[in-house]
């Protein structure tokens, strides 16, 4: 078997879901990451994704998702939270 091969049967590929809701909930020991979808016209979220870690572990994952979000501002522009995609 090749490289490729190999990797695919020890890292299969990962199922990829769009997420425009977050729901948080925390105790002493964990925090619970639901994702979802919400769309205004479908009532309650449906949610697709949790995500179980540690207080310690959430707060590395934020450092990483900042230090992306500040490359990807200094690379495509700051993104725009007022409803705008900031592409113009």
């Amino acid at each position: 078997m090749g490289d490729r091969e190999n990797d695919l049967k020890d890292n299969p590929p990962r199922e990829g879901h769009y997420a425009n809701y977050l729901q948080i909930g925390f105790n002493c020991y964990e925090f619970v990451l639901d994702f979802g979808q919400n769309f205004a016209d479908n009532g309650a979220p449906f949610l697709h994704s949790r995500i179980i870690t540690s207080p310690t572990y959430l707060k590395y994952l934020l450092e990483t998702v900042n230090n992306s979000l500040s490359r990807y501002e200094r690379d495509f522009g700051v993104i725009q939270t007022d409803g705008s995609s900031g592409h113009e």
